[in-house]
């Protein structure tokens, strides 16, 4: 009869845990290296859970039938006893048999009971058969790689580990004997003393579940006996508090792998490299006054750079870089009054391969980053990316070296160290000291007696979400040493650019630099910022001046094509004003007689996330801020290349 066949349900459920809790330690299909595995390696868990989960839920689907084989004899009073224990454990009010016979009950009712006793809702009976197909997948594989596991054990006896004395030993012998469920070890071992996972009980329940509906479907059945029911219910008592203890155990495990996992690092030194081709003419800056005419070619320059990055602890950075090209500088200058117009990417090896930049910076706690330079470091560089301009990448924005406040260029450091300490999430201080003569070991020179400047910098990001400030002060210092074979240095300049802002004299030269830069992302795809800059410098023993410069940046990233970048800069370039009369005389004149002014425009258009072509102009009024020079315009085609 039809309640006949659903009532069966109740009563396979302590036969289905006794199957499951009766193989707390099944035996898995693969080699006992990868079950050591297990223990020792938390980053390969996963993995052989999965095969052991197959195994499990094979052995259980053979259980099941051994379980439904056992159902079918149970009589009506033992019947009634098991359903009341159902009840109890579960708190749910299960039918009794009268109460079936009576069709009190609907048939509805009495499978949502059963359903209920599994003590699976739907998302986790989900969840295991994904598990059970992950697992079946996985022992597919292995088995194709590794065909020597042992296959269905046939007798007790082939186990090697299991004696008449074990407690279990009756239960194993009529899983095997009975009812063919149990696998071992490829060298014929049990290991019965292992623990059983949550997974591996979950997922041979579910296994042990969906063979129970296909032999009462099929409705075929054999008889059980008392002794089977009375093992089972001591096999679900003995295993009550085990299985407590394991899912704890096994929810550690998985956090530890979790955790293992993220953090997991090899040190590892990876290649980047950047190459840029120009394509560049210059026009104008003649003086007819002074019959000076300048008569620049179109050409081509480039610059490489391979960068060698290591990190030993996943957070620090060793870099070494090499470096070839012919941009700006030297024989590969453009001629010009002033010396305004140069790249902001510098490169003056020729065709000599040099390690242009040596560098070590690491975070020995998470608020503090520390940086040793060894080698072609800048002051804008040892800010750690806060210059606070979109535009100052020399590579990817704006063309030439104006698109900096120039107070990062009031020496030509090299070596050195530097701090960058946040206060908070949002504010930081950049502190750092960098040497120009670290390598010259003559009297005034070297790397704490020669050449150096000091910079201090606080700054601020997202103010309201909207403006980055920074607030910059620059101490430097270019004396006059002697070169190693004795030779000794006719000017030191100040650079800041123009010619007359720079004190050749042969003398040192003390600064002073104060400047304040912003931007303000007023909203997705504009940006304006801007900086000032102001730098006392002192002759010694000659005279004092004063150097301005100043500009306002306009940037429109991702302008017409997501990657790409427009940008415009408007401003005046570093102008000597205020000279001391004996400086004033050294110099030629104690102010600059006119105002130039520097206007720049750029689009960077990104073909793809490697390539960037970008042509850009420059139009500088005045230049050397002398009204009897012609203005100036430069144009370029930069391709930047990088991987």
């Amino acid at each position: 009869m039809k309640w006949d066949f659903k009532w069966n349900s109740f009563l396979l459920v302590p036969i289905v845990c006794a199957g499951i809790f009766a193989e707390r330690a099944l035996s898995i299909e693969i080699d006992a290296s990868e079950t050591n595995l297990l223990e020792t390696n938390l980053l390969e868990t996963n993995t052989v859970e999965t095969n052991r989960l197959d195994a499990v839920m094979s052995a259980s689907e053979a259980a099941s039938e051994a379980s439904h084989v056992a159902l079918t004899q149970v009589q009506a009073d033992e019947r009634t006893k098991l359903v009341e224990q159902v009840s109890v454990a579960s708190n749910v009010a299960v039918p009794t048999v009268t109460q079936v016979a009576d069709a009190e009950v609907t048939n509805a009712e009495i499978s949502s009971a059963v359903e209920f006793t599994t003590a699976f809702d739907a998302s986790d009976r989900a969840q295991l058969e994904q598990y059970q197909a992950e697992g079946r997948n996985a022992l597919r594989n292995h088995r194709v790689q590794n065909d020597h596991t042992l296959g269905q054990v046939t007798s007790i006896d082939q186990f090697s580990d299991v004696q008449p004395t074990d407690w279990a030993y009756q239960a194993l012998q009529s899983l095997v004997e009975r009812y063919g469920c149990i696998v071992g070890y490829p060298d014929g071992t049990y290991r019965g003393q292992r623990a059983l996972t949550r997974f591996e009980f979950a997922a041979g329940m579910n296994a042990c579940l969906d063979r129970i509906s296909e032999l009462l479907a099929a409705s075929t059945a054999d008889l059980a006996t008392r002794e089977d029911l009375a093992t089972l219910q001591r096999l679900q008592e003995e295993f009550a508090a085990e299985l407590a203890a394991l899912r704890g155990r096994v929810d550690v495990l998985e956090a530890r792998t979790t955790a293992s996992e993220a953090n997991q690092f090899a040190t590892t030194t990876k290649l980047n490299g950047e190459t840029l081709f120009f394509v560049s003419q210059l026009f104008g800056g003649d003086n007819d006054e002074d019959d000076i005419e300048y008569n620049n070619q179109v050409v081509g320059q480039y610059r490489v750079r391979l960068n060698f990055d290591t990190s030993f602890t996943g957070t620090d950075i060793l870099r070494a870089r090499l470096q070839v090209g012919n941009l700006t500088g030297g024989s590969f200058a453009f001629d010009q009054p002033g010396n305004e117009i140069s790249y902001g990417a510098f490169a003056n090896s020729g065709d000599s391969v040099v390690i242009d930049s040596l560098k070590y910076e690491f975070s020995p706690v998470d608020q503090l980053r520390l940086g040793l330079y060894a080698n072609g470091t800048g002051l804008d560089e040892v800010t750690f990316g806060n210059t606070i301009n979109p535009l100052d990448n020399p590579a990817r924005s704006a063309i030439s070296r104006f698109a900096r406040n120039a107070i990062y260029r009031t020496a030509n450091t090299s070596n050195g160290f530097a701090a960058n300490l946040f206060l908070t999430r949002d504010i930081s201080v950049q502190a750092s000291y960098m040497a120009v003569e670290q390598s010259n070991p003559a009297p005034g020179a070297g790397l704490f007696n020669g050449d150096y400047a000091a910079l201090g910098q606080l700054t601020f990001r997202n103010i309201f979400d909207v403006v980055d400030l920074a607030l910059t002060y620059v101490n430097s210092y270019n004396g006059t040493a002697a070169a190693p074979d004795g030779s000794t240095r006719a000017g030191v300049p100040f650079a800041l650019g123009s010619r007359l802002a720079r004190v050749d004299a042969d003398r040192p030269v003390i600064s002073n630099s104060y400047g304040v830069q912003t931007n303000f992302k007023l909203f997705d795809g504009f940006q304006i910022g801007g900086w000032a800059g102001f730098s006392a410098i002192r002759a010694i023993e000659l005279g004092d001046a004063d150097v301005w410069n100043y500009a306002v940046t306009l940037a429109f990233p991702d302008l017409f094509k997501r990657g790409s970048l427009g940008g415009v800069i408007v401003g005046m370039q570093p102008r000597l004003t205020g000279a001391t009369p004996a400086l004033g005389t050294e110099l030629g004149r104690r102010n600059d007689p006119d105002v130039g002014y520097h206007v720049e425009a750029f689009y960077r258009f990104a073909l793809n996330d490697n390539i960037d072509i970008t042509p850009g102009v420059v139009w500088l009024t005045a230049p050397n801020h002398d009204a009897d020079n012609d203005d100036i315009i430069f144009g370029t085609i930069r391709t930047t290349f990088r991987f």
